[in-house]
């Protein structure tokens, strides 16, 4: 990974996490509203539920040991490794996720299974053949390099291991619609600088990697229709008045992503940005 894509990443979630916290708990991804988008529920147990869903749709083994790749402040990993009574490892890029996430386990008494560390995803530190599970939800978006990234989960996994992903991509670009268009290019280019992201590509795309990679039994999802009223229920927590003054004091970067959400809705609206899902086997 870049440094300079490192160090916009870092900072960026070093200063927004402990407002996402205030406002929107320990989950620090979409929710899910029922398959076609409409189910009215609470924010929080919507990420819950996406969660539930993910698990349900991938009906993978159940795992003794998980790495979650793009861990925040380890909302997933605790609920994971309580769920199947697992050991965990969540790696992030920000040491104050990193740190949060310690005080989270700590506070769950699952410090003893659960660890989080800083690591670049990408090229982590962890010998071949050793969890059970790969976990990354919403984390893709931010690789560099898709292909590492995959490569890498595909290391790390033991055979037979299971690699669970879900992600921000753009539309295929392999049906009647085309190449994207420049001025699908240029909404993308403005999310990309707001959110610290380098690109995005399709969710076809992401299966060919995922293919070459080596991953067996392979399938994928667009769940874009039943994630996409997160952006309207964020859009609406951001005048809460805790929201404000949480953002003054996280500084112009959060500032300018809180401003911007309306991209991610006009995104999902126009059918430019879909949420992938892909699941393989090692």
């Amino acid at each position: 990974m870049t440094t300079t894509l490192y160090e916009q990443i870092r900072q960026f979630y070093d200063n927004s996490s402990e407002l996402w916290e205030q406002i929107w708990g320990e989950h620090m991804h979409h929710g899910y509203y029922g398959r076609t988008g409409n189910h009215k529920i609470e924010r929080r147990q919507a990420q819950i539920n996406l969660i539930e869903e993910l698990l349900s749709w991938a009906d993978a083994p159940h795992p003794s040991n998980i790495l979650d790749a793009g861990c925040g402040i380890g909302g997933s990993t605790l609920y994971l490794a309580k769920k199947y009574n697992a050991q965990a490892m969540g790696i992030t890029l920000s040491p104050i996720q990193a740190a949060r996430a310690t005080e989270r386990a700590q506070a769950a008494n699952l410090d003893q299974t659960v660890r989080f560390q800083v690591t670049d995803a990408q090229q982590t530190p962890f010998e071949d053949n050793t969890f059970d599970w790969v976990w990354s939800l919403e984390s893709g978006e931010h690789m560099p390099d898709k292909e590492q990234f995959l490569q890498e989960c595909y290391r790390v996994l033991k055979p037979g291991g299971s690699l669970l992903f879900a992600t921000w991509c753009h539309r295929p670009t392999n049906s009647l619609a085309g190449a994207l268009t420049p001025k699908e290019q240029r909404h993308l280019e403005e999310i990309y600088r707001v959110y610290c992201l380098p690109y995005t590509i399709s969710l076809p795309e992401y299966e060919e990697i995922a293919k070459n990679c080596g991953f067996r039994d392979l399938k994928s999802n667009d769940w874009s229709t039943a994630v996409a009223p997160f952006w309207d229920v964020v859009i609406d927590s951001a005048f809460e008045p805790q929201a404000f003054l949480g953002l003054a004091r996280a500084g112009w970067g959060t500032v300018q992503a809180a401003l911007s959400m309306g991209l991610m809705r006009q995104g999902y609206e126009s059918g430019l940005i879909r949420f992938g899902l892909l699941y393989g086997v090692k």
